[in-house]
């Protein structure tokens, strides 16, 4: 099997992605319930109890509302950093922090791997690469893979494009970035302003205008796939997000080498093969 990325669901109600290798199979995130996750997952043809760790990027429950399930469940490492854990398990409901008997409680992440951001690790015959992002978690980090020579980036919820994100993924033949919203449509739309200005922060989340800034500007446009990942359902839509993308690529590249597709909520994309 190629390299791939696999995406079940990208979106504030909950993001998930497998990594595979002709050897492993990661899964980033696990923002899913673990039915929906193994549902997904079958339907794009993959078998939950092949994957061979889990690898989280914060404690934002849209990415980790299935985790303590799908860890007991699979009995697979979980890589993590030691403050998005701690920050994960403070938010965990008391009664699933309590101990409901004199026995020790058992652990929610059996497996647990801490590693550190900006620190690599490899699992299998995939060299994981870890890189801070902008964004109001306790310690949030973007990811890049490499295998079989080929490189994979994933980076969604952050607030701006620093120029040490965009050498991280300089070089990718995958990429999947975020587009969250259009700015008019966030500042007309029903969220609250508190949440609006969250929303449009420097540790809020990655607008198609900021987006297409980095299109036109420090990006080497060198990926054959784009992957615009967590667009909001409330403040921005598929055509307004690949507009804005295809505007800012037509100057840089042709798309026959940026070839774009869109992550969605409700169901899986196919595996995209590198």
């Amino acid at each position: 099997m190629a390299v791939s990325l696999t995406v079940l669901a990208s979106g504030s109600r909950g993001n998930s992605a497998v990594v595979s290798s002709s050897r492993t199979r990661l899964l980033v995130d696990a923002g899913l319930s673990c039915r929906e996750t193994f549902k997904r997952m079958r339907s794009v043809g993959f078998e939950p109890d092949k994957l061979d760790a889990i690898v989280i990027s914060h404690e934002h429950s849209d990415h980790v509302a299935g985790l303590a399930v799908l860890a007991k469940k699979l009995g697979i490492p979980v890589f993590i950093t030691a403050s998005t854990c701690t920050a994960w398990q403070r938010a965990l409901p008391d009664a699933r922090r309590s101990v409901a008997s004199s026995r020790p409680p058992q652990p929610l992440l059996p497996r647990r791997e801490t590693f550190q951001a900006g620190r690599s690790f490899t699992v299998g015959d995939i060299e994981i690469s870890s890189f801070t992002i902008p964004h109001d978690a306790a310690d949030p980090v973007g990811f890049t893979f490499r295998a079989e020579g080929l490189k994979l980036g994933i980076v969604t919820d952050l607030g701006y494009m620093p120029a040490s994100i965009s050498e991280h993924v300089r070089g990718c033949d995958l990429l999947m970035i975020e587009s969250n919203h259009d700015l008019e449509m966030l500042r007309g739309g029903p969220y609250p302003w508190s949440v609006k200005q969250r929303v449009m922060s420097r540790v809020g989340h990655l607008s198609n205008e900021a987006l297409a800034d980095f299109f036109t500007g420090d990006y080497d446009g060198g990926a054959a796939y784009l992957v615009l990942a967590h667009l909001s359902e409330h403040n921005n839509h598929p055509e307004v997000a690949r507009r804005a993308a295809e505007r800012a690529l037509d100057g840089k590249r042709t798309l026959v080498h940026n070839r774009l597709a869109l992550a969605m909520q409700d169901e899986a994309l196919a595996p995209i093969l590198l």
